[in-house]
């Protein structure tokens, strides 16, 4: 086995599933990214493809209108859409995350609403937990809902870092409850709050601003949401009963990591492919540049980095998906992928040398994209406190 990334032991519908999205990223993703991405436009037709091949729904179950596939096949297919643009894998990534949560915690009423419509794309989820100022402090979150003398609930607050959160239809958001509990994230439920596409006042009492301009994640909208005395019911409450959203947001945030490792490794394969494309085309002193020693050992040191970044986000995903508690590994394969994506994207950017800071070679926007990686679904200083929490568990004196 000499190409990287190589997954052993999957079955034929898992390898059709790959070698059919892996078609799909070379022939209309790889073409396209550049240009899209430097417009800064939404990839629609990009996208309308995915809703064709079901990718949308594909961990949705069978009695939904999903393909019923598992977190170690989505994150594959993640690594490979974002080999092609980093941005792609987003468009879905938050749509998994709140389809997932519906899925385990949901009401059968909230499933049988939401699920089938959301295999087909038809609604596209964005999820909440972040605010202006608070960071990771996520249990000290100050968007409040108050349950008003009918028993609906008006809620108020600033929510922050909405991936798709204009061409969402669905947000999955955490918000503080009244439950009387002593411990802070006892009082966090979340609601799901359903919005037509756009920006502006979307729905009485929920603004959607315009776009965040960021470094790099073109093409996709990220958002804040604002909520003004918004009214909702509490069947509109994830599971129908309030107090349980932090549970719920956490368990969406593992597989979120999972899924943010994946993107890593798409990243990162992307970048060694091109360094290995070009060290080979590049020669200096009458030879290709990978014949010299210095370059030959930082290919070496990028592949070696790339195939443990993708084991690794194996392992955790096989480990959620045999319904094992899977935090740690996750959160290693979190902290390990992202790290090794921002070291193989910057040798890959040095290897093309001055080349490599021209808009014209991909490898600039790879450059770019990257450092979103330290931060998604928790920055590495957050994985290391759950990693080290969780390892002394397991070694306690």
């Amino acid at each position: 086995m000499t190409r990287l990334a190589q997954t052993l032991g999957l079955t034929d519908v898992q390898s059709e599933i790959l070698d059919t999205v892996r078609t799909f990223v070379d022939r209309e993703i790889i073409p396209t990214a550049q240009e899209l991405e430097h417009s800064d436009t939404y990839p629609q037709a990009i996208v309308d493809r995915m809703c064709e091949m079901g990718l949308f729904g594909l961990m949705i179950p069978e009695e939904y209108g999903g393909l019923g596939e598992s977190l170690l096949t989505y994150a594959l297919c993640v690594e490979e859409l974002a080999r092609g643009w980093m941005s792609v894998s987003g468009v879905i990534n938050t749509h998994f995350i709140v389809a997932y949560m519906i899925r385990q915690h949901g009401t059968e009423a909230q499933k049988e609403h939401f699920l089938p419509r959301m295999a087909t794309g038809e609604v596209r989820g964005a999820f909440s937990m972040s605010e202006p100022e608070l960071g990771s402090d996520v249990a000290a979150i100050r968007t409040k809902a108050k349950r008003d003398s009918d028993g609906n609930y008006i809620i108020n607050g600033q929510k922050m870092w909405l991936t798709n959160g204009a061409t969402s239809t669905l947000v999955a958001a955490l918000v503080k409850t009244d439950e009387g509990a002593d411990k802070p994230h006892k009082n966090l439920t979340t609601f799901l709050v359903e919005k037509p596409a756009g920006f502006g006042e979307v729905v009485p009492g929920v603004t959607i601003p315009g776009k965040i301009d960021k470094m790099g994640y073109k093409g996709i909208d990220t958002t804040e949401l604002v909520f003004d005395n918004y009214k909702t019911s509490a069947e509109s409450i994830l599971g129908g009963t309030p107090g349980r959203g932090f549970s719920h947001m956490m368990d969406g945030v593992e597989v979120g990591r999972v899924n943010v490792s994946a993107r890593a490794c798409g990243v990162a394969i992307r970048a060694f492919e091109l360094a290995a494309q070009y060290a080979q085309q590049r020669s200096t002193f009458g030879k290709p540049i990978a014949q010299h020693q210095a370059i030959s050992f930082s290919l070496a040191e990028m592949a070696t980095k790339v195939e443990a970044a993708h084991l690794m986000m194996v392992n955790a995903a096989r480990l959620k998906d045999s319904g094992e508690r899977n935090d740690v590994a996750a959160g290693m394969a979190k902290y390990l992928a992202s790290e090794y994506c921002s070291e193989v994207t910057q040798a890959s950017f040095r290897i093309h040398g001055g080349y490599g800071y021209s808009k014209e070679y991909e490898i600039e926007r790879l450059m770019r994209e990257a450092p979103f990686l330290l931060i998604g679904e928790g920055t590495s200083e957050i994985q290391k406190t759950i990693i080290s929490k969780g390892v002394l568990r397991d070694y306690s004196l």
